[in-house]
């Protein structure tokens, strides 16, 4: 499944193309992916300007004149693709396949820019996971979806004091604490796999261990909080992992995967310097966790 970065890869491959467009259709090829489609989403989408494009954790968040929110889901195979009308032209260079099957076209944009120019915005879908959805004019921060995330990972929000408190008293192992998105919004397996190295923290220990006193940081999570911010820079940057289906909505593939530091790396060789140890796998909440137990306590 696309975590953050990938996610925010796709938003700013599709922002020069969807930011204040008009929508003149709206076409959908199945009455749902993996929730139905609302009701008349095709008519309320049409015709409305595209006032911005956001991102919220690993949502899309298009948001529209009338103050009517789509919030988008790639799930776990679904991409974005840009194509001229009529021209058959895709920007980007395709590095490997990615799905063209118009079986699995499921939704397409007609979009008009502010000079009478066209695009499409297809989204395919081809296991349908990802989904669709309106926040109503005034509801976006309220919705189900979004009501209960956490801090971004992302800025300079996430500091070694927010983290401290909100990893106090917390007996879950680290590496869990960190996937919950009620505590930092978007991050997966990957990254905090990544950040957890880079900080040389064990995603075994206690995630309460880390924290200090009530608004104070403590040496681990100014270590760990910067750790999140620059893995998640530095893997937007590559524009994402591109693991399996990935693909950005340019139609490129991201290149992060070539640096990764531990994930997918089990029995090689640690990359930090100094450390002679070698990347382990365990299993935690069902998932592949990838670290140096060497270097991270």
């Amino acid at each position: 499944m696309p975590e953050l970065p990938e996610v925010e890869t796709v938003r700013r491959g599709l922002e020069p193309v969807m930011e204040n467009a008009t929508i003149r259709a709206v076409h959908i090829g199945r009455p749902d992916l993996r929730f139905p489609f609302p009701q008349h989403f095709a008519e309320r989408l049409a015709g409305r300007r595209i006032a911005g494009l956001g991102r919220r954790a690993k949502y899309l968040i298009v948001q529209l004149d009338n103050g009517l929110a789509l919030i988008a889901h790639m799930g776990m195979s679904g991409s974005f693709r840009i194509e001229a009308v009529g021209g058959a032209h895709t920007p980007g260079e395709f590095h490997y396949p990615r799905s063209k099957d118009e079986a699995h076209d499921h939704v397409r944009f007609d979009l008009e820019d502010s000079k009478g120019g066209r695009a499409n915005v297809v989204f395919n879908d081809p296991r349908r996971f990802g989904f669709m959805l309106f926040a109503e004019p005034g509801a976006l921060a309220a919705h189900p979806l979004l009501a209960g995330l956490g801090a971004e990972p992302t800025g300079n929000t996430l500091d070694g004091k927010l983290l401290s408190d909100l990893l106090r008293g917390r007996k879950a192992p680290l590496k869990a604490a960190l996937m919950d998105q009620r505590i930092v919004a978007g991050l997966g397996n990957i990254y905090v796999c990544e950040a957890l190295w880079r900080a040389g923290l064990s995603p075994r220990r206690a995630a309460g261990s880390i924290a200090g006193e009530a608004g104070k940081s403590t040496q681990r999570t100014d270590r760990l909080a910067g750790a999140i911010r620059a893995v998640i820079a530095d893997a937007i940057a590559a524009g994402g992992s591109s693991l399996k289906d990935y693909v950005r909505a340019d139609g490129s593939l991201g290149y992060f995967q070539h640096s990764f530091d531990v994930y997918g790396r089990e029995g090689e060789l640690c990359h930090r310097d100094g450390c002679a140890g070698t990347v382990g796998r365990i299993v935690q909440s069902g998932r592949s966790t990838f670290y140096c137990p060497a270097c991270q306590h």
